[in-house]
């Protein structure tokens, strides 16, 4: 695993995770309370002992490299680093990053360095834990030029995924973007019996989608960039691969989540609130890494919690009801407010009495975090929002901008710092 470097992909606009991403690229939205997603896949790779990791950002990146730099810092033995690579301009080009694979192409002369054999694309907004370790084993034992992760999906998931056809080794022969027909599912479809001999149980599912995640042998991830202008993997690279090279599949049948809209993201974290989480956080054995805060126990008086996650530094007055919930760092909830089936991200700093130490406060503003008696069910907070008192929103209402909350995919989104005046209600 020395020789294998890590690029991480974190460069998109998350167009599809606004408002959530209107300050903040999309590998840098919280998680589960105190995680970021770009936690995931950096964990990942130092548990499967890849320390070499190389971040491509463009997009609203400052919060995202702020956290790489508070984070991931290694001994000066190891040679290990979290390094971030940002869209520049250079003596070969001035442009943004036209894609995935283009990003990877500007950036080759790190991967062209001594020692190193084999280059893992990752991406920065999915949720799953992997060895990467047992990938490289398949892509070795198997003499591939690419090897590409897969997990086994019904024929009705299949339609939203990138699905590949196999020979009988194991090879990728073939390739369709969200086949939609049944002609065209036959065409693509694996028998559930050869997935069955390989140690995972098919269940009914009979189509293997391509995760997004690509192990290439170094010399022909340079030769594909380096003679083609092919701007995206998934789309261009790697169907070009499958007619040029060999590429071989590496079959995964753990947990795994792609974080890209408002809705996955919602239901994702509700999931891992819930009684028998998908995916479970506390791993002694590949644990998810973040940054190190030093913040107070949560403090709880006379409260009802049931089936939710509580981060660290949080306050929660007499008579709050949480349900089915992410409560984020440091949130502040009054008396008698009522939580349920939301994702409360809390706050960056602390409130003083008054907040007067806070530019974003105004005169009258309410204080940080909820106030007493406020019911929020069905929401997604941003941080640093101020909800007065006896302010109401639920989830029901079209699709559409309501000022500082926003509605996408049937789910109310409040602003990063927005301000709610006692008796709101949406």
């Amino acid at each position: 695993m020395r020789n294998m470097v890590g690029l991480v992909l974190g460069g998109g606009k998350g167009t599809r995770l606004f408002p959530l991403t209107q300050y903040r690229s999309k590998p840098a939205v919280p998680l589960a309370g105190k995680y970021r997603l770009i936690d995931i896949p950096i964990s990942n790779c130092l548990n499967s002992g890849i320390n070499q990791i190389y971040l491509l950002t463009q997009f609203n990146s400052v919060s995202l490299h702020r956290h790489i730099r508070q984070t991931y810092k290694f001994d000066r033995f190891t040679g290990g680093f979290v390094e971030i690579l940002a869209a520049q301009q250079t003596n070969e080009g001035a442009d943004w990053y036209q894609g995935t694979a283009d990003a990877v192409r500007k950036h080759l002369r790190y991967v062209e360095h001594h020692g190193i054999e084999y280059v893992l694309i990752l991406s920065g907004d999915q949720l799953y834990r992997m060895d990467f370790e047992a990938m490289l084993e398949t892509h070795r034992s198997a003499g591939a030029d690419v090897t590409i992760a897969s997990v086994p999906v019904t024929r009705e998931a299949a339609s939203s995924f990138g699905i590949m056809r196999l020979n009988d080794e194991g090879r990728v022969v073939g390739f369709l973007e969200k086949p939609q027909t049944d002609d065209e599912l036959e065409m693509v479809r694996t028998d559930p019996a050869w997935i069955d001999e390989r140690g995972i149980s098919s269940n009914g599912r009979e189509c293997l989608a391509s995760m997004g995640i690509y192990l290439f042998s170094r010399d022909v991830l340079v030769d594909l960039l380096s003679k083609s202008t092919y701007e995206d993997f998934g789309k261009e690279v790697f169907p070009m691969s499958i007619r040029t090279h060999q590429v071989q599949v590496h079959l995964f049948d753990g947990y795994w989540e792609d974080i890209g809209t408002i809705r996955s993201f919602y239901e994702a974290n509700l999931e891992m609130a819930s009684k028998q989480p998908p995916f479970e956080f506390s791993s002694e054995l590949a644990p998810i890494f973040t940054r190190a805060r030093y913040l107070p126990p949560t403090r709880l008086e006379d409260v009802s919690i049931k089936g939710s996650l509580i981060a660290d530094g949080c306050v929660m007055e007499e008579g709050v009801a949480i349900e089915n919930s992410v409560i984020g760092l440091r949130c502040r909830i009054g008396k008698n407010a009522v939580v349920r089936r939301s994702v409360v991200m809390g706050a960056d700093y602390y409130r003083t009495t008054d907040d007067s130490d806070s530019n974003e406060a105004g005169e009258d503003d309410p204080l940080l975090g909820i106030g007493q008696g406020s019911v929020i069910d069905g929401v997604i907070i941003d941080k640093n929002c101020r909800i007065g008192a006896n302010v109401r929103i639920s989830a029901g209402k079209d699709d559409g901008d309501y000022g500082e909350v926003v509605v996408r995919d049937g789910i109310p989104v409040v602003k990063r710092g927005a301000v709610l005046a006692d008796g709101w209600s949406l």
